[in-house]
């Protein structure tokens, strides 16, 4: 906690911040789900001991919820023999064990996760069960039209890219990195009409057309101009190694399209090596971990089956999904064997660390020494999404118009690591912007003019691309 920043956090008791809403409206369905996907499971199992210690977690997970929805104290994390017990306890003894409606945002919605992982990892038969698994890969095969798409795509792609002509088109090399990172961006709210057009030939009609113009009317802050001047830098200076780092958010969709942006990165040689972050336990419902990246290739090695084969809903519908074309099958594989070979061969590989579930901002991570050292080995680190921009600004109430390199305190310039943000905005904390800024979207409709609030950040509507060049002083 000595390493935070000293700006006031949000609160769960601040009935104008998303964090008031987040507590007592979101996750009591939260646990809800994990409660009912784990009954689920438990009264589909045939092993008689394993069905008992199931029975017992979804027990406790309803003390969870009645805990949580009755404004009790936080209790103290239980020793799972894991790490992290020891800095979740410390920090909510120093807290003055609050209350769930009484209790700074970020630190009450990670130990809300933490409490929900520990219910697995102390069971005896559970201890690696994902409660929120099912949820995601049934959000991966609904987004299918978007996933077929960007295979389409992509795949067109990486074969021109073949042709010495695109490499040393400059302006479409720029144009199309930028077109990239926007797709990240954007994760599930992808506009597949931006889409249409994702090749070298026709890439200058995209970046003219009316549905690109307006989706970048909503990044409020673009800074993908000095992150592609840094990747380009590195490619011209001919460095052996040129390493660009992911810190993952979201699993399906949008690990998908992060793996688009890493395999174009591999294959246009702005990176020689790509190093993706997922978390060690579930988080935040979607988060990646391992078994989310096994999952997603799986499906996409047999794409017939995975996209052909009946949801339970479907089931339960007596529907039947529609079959894919060969062709489309055929765009499904080539990613896989793409993605399969990157991964085999060293330059796409996963890199999980305790870190990422820890309670506390990013300011703490310069305190982790190994960790950081290993960042610094990297061109430029991505971090994907709105709670890894929440944890990098501290979550504090900062002045909107407060530079996100002052925002992002000890990884800002002089940290050694360049730092890119790619943030949907889904909570109140929010930097970089110009003056008035904030005032213009509050008087919006649904902004939150004279409430008190800032709604017009809480609806994934609006975008923040926020770059700091850490390895420079005074970048």
């Amino acid at each position: 906690m000595e390493h935070d920043t000293k700006t006031a956090p949000y609160l769960t008791s601040d009935k104008t911040s998303f964090a008031y809403i987040s507590a007592r409206d979101r996750w009591p369905v939260i646990v809800t789900g994990a409660i009912d996907d784990t009954y689920r499971s438990v009264t589909q199992c045939d092993d008689a001991e394993k069905r008992d210690d199931g029975k017992k977690i979804v027990e406790e997970l309803a003390r969870l919820k009645y805990e949580l929805q009755h404004d009790r104290q936080l209790t103290p994390i239980r020793d799972d023999g894991l790490p992290d017990v020891a800095p979740y306890n410390d920090e909510l003894e120093k807290l003055g064990t609050p209350t769930w409606f009484a209790a700074p945002w970020l630190y009450c919605e990670c130990y809300l996760y933490r409490r929900i992982s520990t219910s697995f990892s102390l069971s005896t038969h559970w201890k690696n069960y994902d409660v929120f698994a099912r949820q995601k890969i049934n959000t991966f095969r609904s987004s299918r039209p978007a996933v077929i798409e960007l295979a389409a795509r992509y795949k067109d792609l990486v074969t021109q890219m073949e042709t010495d002509k695109v490499k040393t088109d400059e302006e479409a090399r720029k144009l199309l990195f930028t077109e990239m990172c926007e797709i990240c961006l954007w994760g599930n709210a992808t506009d597949l009409s931006l889409l249409t057009s994702l090749t070298y030939e026709d890439i200058q009609k995209l970046q003219g057309s009316e549905a690109r113009k307006a989706s970048e009317k909503n990044i409020l802050v673009n800074d993908l101009g000095a992150a592609y001047e840094v990747l380009k830098k590195a490619q011209s200076e001919g460095k052996t190694e040129r390493r660009v780092d992911i810190v993952l958010d979201n699993a399906g969709f949008e690990l998908y399209v992060d793996l688009i942006l890493a395999g174009y990165l591999l294959s246009s040689g702005l990176a020689t090596l790509v190093v993706l972050h997922p978390k060690s336990i579930p988080w935040f419902v979607s988060d990646v971990l391992l078994g989310d990246f096994a999952a997603l290739l799986g499906a996409l090695a047999s794409p017939k089956r995975f996209y052909e084969t009946p949801s339970d809903d479907e089931k339960l519908q007596d529907k039947t999904p529609p079959p894919l074309s060969d062709k489309e099958a055929s765009e499904l594989s080539f990613l896989f064997q793409e993605w399969a070979s990157m991964h085999g061969e060293g330059q796409l590989i996963l890199r999980p660390n305790r870190f990422w579930t820890h309670a506390g901002s990013f300011w703490r991570l310069p305190a982790e020494k190994d960790l950081i050292d290993d960042l610094k080995s990297s061109e430029l680190v991505v971090f994907k999404g709105d709670l890894n921009y929440r944890k990098l600004t501290g979550d504090a109430a900062w002045d909107p118009t407060t530079p996100f390199t002052e925002a992002i305190g000890p990884l800002g310039p002089g940290s050694g690591v360049n730092i890119l943000a790619l943030r949907t905005c889904k909570a109140d904390v929010v930097v970089g912007l110009q003056p008035s800024e904030d005032e213009r979207l509050r008087a919006m409709e649904g902004g939150g003019a004279d409430s008190g609030a800032r709604k017009w950040a809480w609806s994934g509507k609006w975008a923040v691309v926020s770059f700091s060049g850490g390895k420079e002083v005074g970048g």
